[in-house]
């Protein structure tokens, strides 16, 4: 709490001395029941020293203590113990806290490179993590042997991907795989665990829809979704699309981002763009065009949760069923003409004129006002459609 250096310095000569013993370590001791204590034992206690530097100047401190000196033993211990949750959990969990930028403690100055530094740590640990975690058999509790491990790891990338201190453009400028391999790989690890499985356990399913949640809405453009095949592109829209579905308002608001960020890149760069298309664009269309039918059936379900449902968060619900609808009018046509078919006789009409007032002072955009006079038509249109 204070921040001091001296009294800092003097304060963690205990936890350098353990650092300096387990790096002095042969790679055959770490196996062994004392170093593996000795280390979580480190993990926990620079966990709770991270979750107690809430500024610039203190979580400056522990910064420097930890990088470049202390980074090499964490990747050691990944690299050696990937088989051991109870090493590794801890680690993924000290980490998960240290690249947290809250109160924004990780500003760094304008000519500082620490931010680029530190994401390429969190790379190499991830990347590290996971290319061995994928290899491993399935233990007998799955959970405690690869998915908690997978679920902590994707909630240390999605911190850092969008804790504003990392200018990402940098990576590919210069032809640094940092970004592309930290994504390449927690995409590998969330498509080996069943959808089934990302739907049953709680801490797993947050983690998962809100790593997706970042990823379509900050890194769409970027090697990632967009570029791998339309089967595995498809089953992780799907899964959003799942998770819409859900009795968690949370999941479901994660999931209606990143499908109104996938639509609106449609919208904004293949139905409204002018520009020859971007390799992402043609990739996105390419997807499309194999599958036709997977935006009408996210804007069926999206349209029946807000009719039939009484979801909490039909604010973020609307922002998805504006794109999709500004993708093509006659999805929207089509799926207009079905909800009226499945209603009685006598109440179509009625219906019918919903539908009308709904698009009323609408305009072909994305803009933030015609998208905030469309939530206002929608829960009028919720309103006027459920009436008796």
């Amino acid at each position: 709490m204070e921040d001091g250096p001296v009294k800092f310095r003097s304060f963690m000569e205990p936890l350098l001395q353990v650092a300096v013993n387990l790096e002095a370590s042969a790679d055959a001791a770490f196996r062994t029941d004392v170093v593996k204590y000795a280390f979580t034992g480190l993990m926990r206690d620079l966990r709770g020293i991270a979750m107690a530097t809430n500024s610039r100047r203190t979580y400056g401190l522990l910064f420097d203590w930890l990088y470049p000196s202390r980074m090499p033993l964490l990747l050691r211990a990944i690299s050696l113990l990937t088989d051991e949750p109870e090493v590794t959990t801890p680690l993924l969990k000290f980490m998960s806290e240290f690249v947290l930028n809250k109160a924004q403690r990780l500003t760094f100055d304008s000519s500082s490179p620490n931010g680029i530094l530190l994401f390429r740590e969190i790379s190499k640990l991830i990347v590290a993590y996971g290319s061995r975690i994928l290899l491993l058999p399935n233990g007998t509790n799955i959970y405690r042997s690869k998915y908690k491990g997978i679920w902590i790891s994707l909630t240390v990338l999605s911190r850092a991907l969008c804790g504003n201190y990392v200018n990402f453009g940098v990576f590919e400028l210069y032809g640094d795989r940092a970004l592309a391999d930290a994504l390449d790989i927690s995409l590998k690890m969330t498509l080996s665990i069943p959808l089934s499985d990302i739907l049953t356990f709680k801490k797993l399913s947050k983690a998962y829809y809100g790593y997706m949640e970042v990823l379509f809405n900050n890194h769409i453009t970027i090697n990632s979704v967009l570029n791998l095949d339309t089967s595995t592109f498809v089953h992780i829209v799907t899964s959003l699309e799942s998770g819409l579905k859900g009795l968690d308002t949370g999941i479901s608001t994660q999931c209606a981002s990143a499908i109104d960020s996938l639509a609106a890149f449609y919208f904004n760069n293949i139905t409204a763009g002018d520009n020859p298309p971007s390799p992402a664009a043609l990739n996105l269309a390419r997807h499309i065009g194999e599958l036709p039918s997977l935006f009408p059936q996210i804007l069926k379900s999206l349209f029946e949760i807000i009719i039939f449902e009484d979801a909490g968060n039909q604010w973020s619900l609307s922002r998805p069923i504006l794109s999709l609808i500004m993708i093509s009018e006659q999805m929207f046509s089509d799926l207009r003409a079905q909800i009226l078919a499945s209603q009685p006789l006598d109440q179509q009409q009625r219906l019918s004129q919903c539908f009308d007032k709904l698009m009323t002072d609408v305009t072909r955009s994305l803009e933030p006002k015609n998208r905030d006079r469309f939530t206002q038509n929608l829960t009028t249109f919720r309103h006027d459609f459920r009436a008796k």
